[in-house]
């Protein structure tokens, strides 16, 4: 089972969640998509791999009310997890550079690039995600 955890203000990255939760699917593998409200740690560190998604915020950073203190305590849990990182942004976009490499101090395994998508996702960017999803699958 593959979990796919976000948090979305604008439902940008919302979406982009459920694009990369069909490219899951569409490999083959069971996938829970969540919101980060609706999820505890506990929960998303017992998923094999992990596909999470948070918007870019303020100075190129996860929102910090309730994605970052959730992050803070999974960070803990992501050694030898396969893990996959997307958001959608408003400026800048550098943000996901910067989670990847918290990930892999972590001990977890980065297995496909980050997604990245400025505002709404279009066909290309549900492409990317399902794509993204899809390597997880079969990381």
């Amino acid at each position: 089972m593959i979990g796919v955890i976000y948090w979305s203000g604008t439902g940008n990255t919302a979406a982009m969640a459920e694009a990369v939760g069909k490219g899951i699917a569409a490999a083959g593998q069971d996938v829970v998509v969540k919101s980060v409200s609706d999820v505890t740690v506990d929960e998303a560190a017992a998923f094999d791999k992990l596909a999470l998604g948070c918007a870019d915020m303020g100075a190129e950073q996860l929102e910090d009310m309730e994605f970052e203190p959730f992050y803070n305590e999974l960070e803990g849990k992501l050694s030898g997890k396969k893990v996959v990182l997307f958001g959608s942004y408003g400026w800048g976009g550098t943000w996901l550079d910067d989670w990847a490499e918290r990930v892999k101090a972590a001990g977890g395994e980065i297995v496909a690039d980050n997604v990245a998508i400025l505002g709404a996702p279009d066909d290309d960017g549900n492409t990317q995600c399902e794509a993204q999803g899809k390597a997880l699958a079969e990381a």
